[in-house]
């Protein structure tokens, strides 16, 4: 009898040491396929067109996400004119923050428009960097494009593709911002 009891004791604590070590195994598995080791457009969230509330681009070839669905986005009818804006907030790669913009402007579906600067009947880029103060944006000199693929007023859900660069003054630099997208609800 208690020879039965010790192995039936050994066979429960042998159950408990697999399921223990399968957890451990599952834990160190997942941790291992963490977006910390995805490597360029690998890192992107996909371009989808239902308000995951997404954005990403490569800066110079290095991701940027925001999944968070937190950032500010809008779509406004002000004083009989459209105006836009989508402004994801990541600390990565020396930039604080990317902004895309449209000032007076409506949306037009599945058409490359370009990134200008920032004046009537135009959209726009903006980047922030952590390290040189004041904002950056496109300018006509420069290519930069942005297709709204989807826009749904009544779910309130605009998605796009975007790329433009940006020449910092102070240093010459240009930044290559490549492979956007983003998928978001907008407020009105």
């Amino acid at each position: 009898m208690t020879f039965n009891i010790y192995l039936k004791t050994q066979v429960i604590f042998g159950y408990e040491k697999i399921t223990l070590l399968l957890v451990i195994t599952l834990i160190l598995w997942s941790c291992s396929n963490d977006n910390n080791n995805c490597h360029g457009i690998d890192c992107l969230p996909p371009a989808t067109q239902t308000g995951e509330g997404t954005f990403g681009c490569l800066v110079n070839g290095e991701p940027y996400v925001d999944n968070s669905g937190s950032f500010n986005c809008y779509y406004q009818f002000v004083d009989g004119e459209y105006y836009f804006n989508i402004s994801p907030k990541k600390d990565i790669i020396n930039i604080d923050q990317i902004r895309i913009s449209s000032n007076m402007m409506e949306f037009v579906l599945n058409t490359s428009i370009e990134l200008n600067e920032n004046s009537p009947n135009e959209f726009y880029a903006e980047i922030g960097l952590l390290d040189t103060p004041g904002d950056f944006t496109t300018t006509n000199e420069i290519d930069g494009t942005i297709i709204i693929t989807k826009f749904d007023a009544e779910s309130n859900i605009v998605s796009a593709l975007f790329e433009f660069n940006i020449l910092i003054p102070s240093t010459g630099e240009t930044i290559h911002i490549t492979e956007g997208r983003f998928d978001s609800l907008f407020t009105e």
